[in-house]
């Protein structure tokens, strides 16, 4: 197939990369320049929307905006185009993002993905997607290149944006949980790793306490998932919340303990500095 591929940060130069594995016709445009080995690179965002799918991983709603609507590049987009924002984005803009692309006639499908860095180069990314049917079958065989299941969250192009903000926020909140159990062990004599070593083979064995424990007890956070991207996406769920009519407690006390580790100057750090913050400030 004849792919576009729009912004190649950490994720998406991996799934790039992949694509020219399997097999596929490449172009990129980034903000930033660069190069990808069997890429294409183009001049334009619009030159990677004339293909038969283009995929958008740009890090915000504001980023996306100004890129493909702002600019009139979406309007330039190929007929025959399925756009795909793999971005985590909030529930309002993915709705925005459904209208204005029936507005010009292009197929929207959104496809967050769960996933750092290293998985997105093994392909195994977990994919969530949601759109028309059809669209999203046009589509399966780009997805099961970048992912390693494909998560169907139903024909509303926002449902999957609403599960993958969701999904962040609960992270973050593992995060913290890790954090404060740390505080009460280490301060009792009870080293970090050997408390991991308990929660994760009784209560806590899932995907988020395997990567962050491990992240946590070494101390060591360079940035997989920044933490000021970590706090943009606290920001999404918040605004969600509200959508919803509803004030979440937990949402709240970590969407402030994250915005308190960005201003205390771990914005570049993984987000997982969050932990970090937490334990050395309790001291």
């Amino acid at each position: 197939m004849d792919i576009g591929v729009i912004g190649l940060g950490a994720m998406g130069r991996e799934m790039a990369r992949n694509l020219v594995a399997a097999g596929h016709q490449v172009k990129a445009w980034n903000r930033s320049g660069g190069e990808i080995e069997g890429v294409t690179m183009v001049a334009s965002p619009v030159e990677a929307l004339q293909g038969d799918v283009a995929l958008t991983m740009l890090s915000e709603d504001a980023v996306i905006r100004s890129v493909l609507l702002d600019s009139g590049a979406l309007a330039k987009a190929g007929k025959q185009l399925v756009h795909v924002v793999n971005s985590t984005i909030s529930v309002a803009f993915a709705r925005e993002l459904v209208s204005a692309h029936q507005a010009v006639g292009i197929s929207y499908v959104s496809a967050p993905v769960l996933g750092r860095p290293d998985v997105a180069a093994a392909g195994q990314l977990n994919v969530l997607v949601g759109g028309p049917p059809e669209a999203v079958e046009a589509v399966r065989p780009v997805l099961d290149v970048i992912g390693g299941k494909i998560w169907d969250m139903g024909p509303e192009a926002p449902t999957a944006n609403a599960a993958k903000v969701a999904c962040n926020m609960m992270i973050t909140m593992a995060i913290e949980a890790m954090a404060e159990g740390v505080v009460i062990t280490e301060a009792n004599g009870l080293p970090r790793e050997k408390f991991f070593e308990l929660i994760l083979g009784t209560l806590f064995g899932a995907r988020s306490y395997l990567v962050y424990s491990k992240i946590i007890a070494e101390g060591k956070y360079h940035p997989g998932f920044k933490a000021t991207l970590g706090l943009k996406d606290l920001r999404l769920a918040t605004e969600a919340a509200e959508q919803a009519g509803r004030q979440l407690p937990m949402l709240g006390a970590v969407h402030r303990q994250m915005s308190e580790t960005v201003d205390a100057g771990m914005g570049d750090r993984d987000w997982a500095a969050m932990a970090d913050y937490t334990i050395r400030g309790s001291k």
